[in-house]
């Protein structure tokens, strides 16, 4: 059996006194063992922690003891290596970072959709099917047909569909009425954003992905699926497949990008200082402290201790951005 519990969670909630929630907060995790990173802001709590399933499972407790977030719900992994190196909880203005003012999923979201019932909604004759993430992650796996808006962060989205909604568009009105959309991410979060502000941008049929790609992949029987390659996860996994099985991809820890077998051949892969797809965007300075760093770790692993300056991309409950 594995040994660490990972519970990635997030919820939309009125939390004016957040600030004042993060020292307690970071205080029972680190009692209980717990690592990963928790996202506190005004308009809710996003994260993934991972721990002992005793600490791990203290914790939600902990969090759902406030009213406001007794119904927080959580989807629960499990992995032999803790995937997280330290415990972070920090508050922020967004719990995922649209940077549009005013969205409120609570009251805005599009419609939910099941699992069981998505691969139905997008063989819909005309529904733009669009995959919220980043491109990094699009780019080792998504749903088939499904638009890529080759964004770097999810803050730049809104200028797609803004760019998309022109004449010509995959977003433009036909006929005096927009289309149908359906929208996918990691884990909902991204989704209940974005569809959130599709509305009020003027589309009205807008769906997504209830409990997103990971619930789709715990859910849905691989003979069944429309999903196509591995799913990007923002801890030490770094991908996972059907059934939630850790995938294949390592991390590249110089850029963060998910990296396969054929790119630690190549040539332009050096571990922790560069891979194929940033080995000419990093200065020279910049490839000796990761040489050195990695220099570090090989060090402790030779030791058998953990490195913690072996930083993985901060958390956001499975739906996450490089800022």
């Amino acid at each position: 059996m594995s040994d660490f519990l990972t519970a990635a969670l997030y919820k939309f909630v009125a939390l004016p006194d957040f600030a004042a929630l993060q020292a307690p907060l970071q205080a029972f995790c680190e009692a209980n063992d717990v690592r990963g990173t928790l996202l506190l802001a005004e308009e809710g709590i996003n994260g993934t922690i991972a721990g002992p399933a005793g600490g791990v499972q203290a914790v939600l407790a902990h969090l759902r003891s406030d009213p406001r977030l007794a119904d927080l719900a959580h989807k629960a992994s499990w992995s032999q290596k803790l995937p997280f190196y330290r415990m972070k909880v920090r508050l922020k203005r967004e719990i995922v970072t649209l940077g549009v003012p005013g969205i409120n999923p609570n009251q805005m979201a599009g419609q939910y959709v099941k699992p069981q019932d998505w691969n139905a909604l997008i063989a819909e004759p005309g529904v733009v099917v669009v995959d919220t993430r980043n491109d990094y992650e699009v780019g080792i796996g998504t749903f088939a047909g499904a638009v890529d808006p080759h964004t770097k962060s999810f803050s730049e989205l809104p200028a797609w569909v803004e760019a998309q909604s022109a004449p010509g568009g995959l977003l433009a009105e036909k006929n005096g009425k927009k289309p149908k959309v359906a929208m996918f991410c990691t884990g909902g979060i991204r989704c209940e954003k974005s569809t959130a502000y599709l509305r009020t941008q003027g589309f009205d049929e807008v769906y997504h992905l209830e409990g997103g790609i990971l619930k789709y992949l715990e859910t849905v029987p691989e003979a069944e699926s429309r999903w196509q390659g591995e799913c990007f996860v923002f801890d030490e996994r770094v991908s996972v497949v059907h059934g939630l099985a850790a995938g294949h991809y390592d991390l590249c820890r110089a850029c963060r990008d998910p990296i396969s077998k054929a790119d630690k051949a190549s040539p332009l892969y050096v571990p922790g200082v560069s891979c194929p797809a940033c080995h000419d965007k990093k200065t020279d300075a910049q490839k000796r402290g990761f040489i050195e760093r990695q220099r570090q770790v090989d060090y402790a692993n030779r030791r058998r201790q953990p490195h913690i300056g072996a930083k993985f991309p901060s958390s956001d409950g499975g739906d996450g951005d490089k800022q």
